[in-house]
């Protein structure tokens, strides 16, 4: 359970991330930072439900197409965010592009390295609780 929980803070954490890069990089795609946290939920819900649904479609039929799956579902989750929520908004086809590219990109790295950050965080506090007890 507690695997989980992490592993789903771990997740909303680099989408919030990738959301906000992005929004950074890009004049054309904003983000209300009054709704930023329902469009980080909504975000990250669709992209855990259409990651395994895409990656199942596309083995199946086009398995050549397996390394667009990460891009094609943090577009899809874009699309869902920007008309679910009116707190997110892309305007233009090159933005949208560059925002799906920053996304993915900042989200993968994301999800590779702050379990590296939280597991280190651990090592180290159970290290200094064994040193307390052994002194």
């Amino acid at each position: 359970m507690i695997r989980f929980l992490v592993s789903t803070l771990i997740f909303l954490a680099s989408s919030a991330l990738g959301l906000l890069v992005a929004k950074w990089v890009l004049d054309d795609m904003h983000i209300n930072l009054g709704s930023f946290v329902i469009v980080v939920l909504i975000f990250t819900a669709v992209q855990a439900l259409m990651t395994p649904f895409l990656f199942k479609v596309v083995r199946q039929n086009a398995p050549a197409l397996l390394g667009a799956v990460g891009l094609l579902s943090t577009y899809i989750a874009l699309l869902v965010s920007s008309l679910l929520s009116s707190g997110l908004t892309i305007n233009g086809f090159s933005t949208w592009v560059f925002a799906c590219l920053i996304v993915w990109i900042v989200t993968m790295l994301a999800t590779l390295l702050l379990p590296l950050f939280v597991a280190k965080k651990y090592i180290r506090g159970r290290r200094n609780n064994n040193n307390d007890v052994a002194a």
